[in-house]
């Protein structure tokens, strides 16, 4: 009984660990892969590092998108798109 009171701070170190830190990035992983499997031609939606556009072309095979910009059309991959502000592009504006 005396060892269990030993390691009992390193065990809830680890539970609280796993519920604040990795827990929710495992969900954040599924929403995003959610959220790139869902992704349709027409969407509006902005890149990580910011750049806006409209997607023309999805590619299952190397998981790519064409995305036309002001400047032309781009190709990137599906993971350079931004969930978090693709969303609020998307979201309706409130009065």
């Amino acid at each position: 009984m005396e060892n269990i009171g030993q390691f009992l701070p390193l065990i809830l170190i680890f539970v609280v660990a796993y519920f604040f830190m990795i827990r929710p990035q495992i969900k954040r992983q599924k929403d995003e892969k959610k959220f790139t499997s869902e992704l349709k031609k027409g969407d509006r939606i902005i890149t990580k590092s910011g750049l806006h556009g409209k997607i023309m072309e999805l590619n299952d095979k190397d998981s790519s998108c064409v995305i036309e910009t002001m400047a032309g059309k781009l190709k990137f991959d599906r993971s350079a798109i931004s969930m978090e502000m693709s969303k609020k592009l998307s979201a309706p504006v409130k009065k």
